[in-house]
């Protein structure tokens, strides 16, 4: 089934279980709601650009080596999340781990480096070749975090 556009309600759902998902993994320390699918997760802070305000997205990732790898794939929907343009308008920022947080600059990897990345990305989890098709024209953005 294809994912919802990005105007549709059901997003508002998504948001909702991620503020959840959010207040879950810092009370347990990473230890419960840390995963998607067996795919690791981080928290992932960001400024609103338009708002100003501070937010937290948890986004599964890929350790490589001192840095982590997340995909803006957002299902596969029409436009890109919103936690996305929020990292490229203001890169520096933290992420969260079970252990605590790291500074880190975030960074929308060049489509060579996308291309090495992405067969380690699908392998983690398989549905970020669904998203790509889904997403039609929109070529889902890879962020590095990288520590600073």
């Amino acid at each position: 089934m294809k994912t919802p556009p990005s105007s549709s309600r059901i997003w508002k759902l998504v948001n909702a279980r991620s503020g959840v998902n959010v207040r879950v993994f810092r009370l347990s320390r990473g230890r419960l709601w840390s995963t998607w699918k067996g795919a690791p997760i981080l928290l992932v802070h960001h400024v609103g650009r338009k708002s100003g305000t501070s937010r937290v997205s948890p986004v599964v990732y890929l350790a490589d080596g001192d840095r982590y790898v997340v995909v803006a794939s957002k299902g596969g929907t029409d436009k890109h999340p919103a936690w996305f343009h929020n990292l490229v308008a203001t890169p520096v920022t933290e992420i969260e781990l079970g252990d605590g947080r790291r500074p880190v600059r975030a960074r929308v990897v060049d489509a060579a480096e996308r291309d090495e990345l992405w067969p380690l990305l699908v392998d983690l989890n398989p549905d970020y070749d669904v998203y790509q098709e889904y997403a039609g024209a929109r070529i889902i953005p890879v962020i590095s975090l990288d520590p600073r």
